[in-house]
């Protein structure tokens, strides 16, 4: 069975490098792999221990893919791991120019709303920023190994990501 020592660290678990830019589909297959030898069908017979440990296994693996597979998710918690709590709650400090583009972002929403070529230019352009901010982070994470970065970072892809959803809203109001 999976070793649950190895259950401290959601990338140890799937055998992967600790690192924000990471092959998804390496972990698809830790992933499928894990859930195959921990499924609830294969211990059935086994003892109410091997139950229950197979059981956690499985809710661990789920935790652990979910949070990996989000790039969000992906880089709170490598940021956690090197002993930077983003404080996504508390902390909302951007930088100037960051909050600027919030404020252009969202006056050309308003401003667009009926606007289909407007709004999906919008979108492109946010979708840019998103790539942007990705490549950043892993700039930060990955080389420069700047968690603290890297969290400022993070929060601003939170913003961009909802904002991205309330276009998208308005898009299909469109069409």
């Amino acid at each position: 069975m999976v070793n649950p020592s190895a259950s401290d660290n959601y990338f140890r678990f799937f055998g992967l490098e600790p690192q924000f830019n990471i092959e998804l589909s390496a972990l698809d297959q830790a992933y499928m792999a894990i859930q195959k030898e921990v499924h609830p069908d294969r211990h059935a017979r086994g003892s109410d221990a091997e139950q229950r440990l197979a059981m956690q296994m499985a809710t661990f693996a789920n935790t652990a893919f979910q949070t990996l597979k989000n790039p969000i998710q992906r880089g709170l918690y490598l940021c956690k791991l090197h002993g930077v709590d983003a404080r996504l709650e508390t902390n909302t400090a951007m930088p100037a120019v960051f909050l600027m583009k919030q404020m252009e972002w969202r006056e050309s929403l308003e401003e667009q709303e009926d606007d289909l070529n407007a709004l999906e230019a919008l979108a492109d352009e946010v979708n840019n920023a998103k790539r942007e901010t990705l490549s950043e982070i892993i700039q930060a994470i990955d080389v420069a190994k700047n968690y603290e970065r890297a969290a400022e970072l993070l929060r601003g892809l939170l913003f961009i990501d909802k904002f991205a959803l309330e276009l998208d809203d308005a898009i299909l109001a469109l069409v």
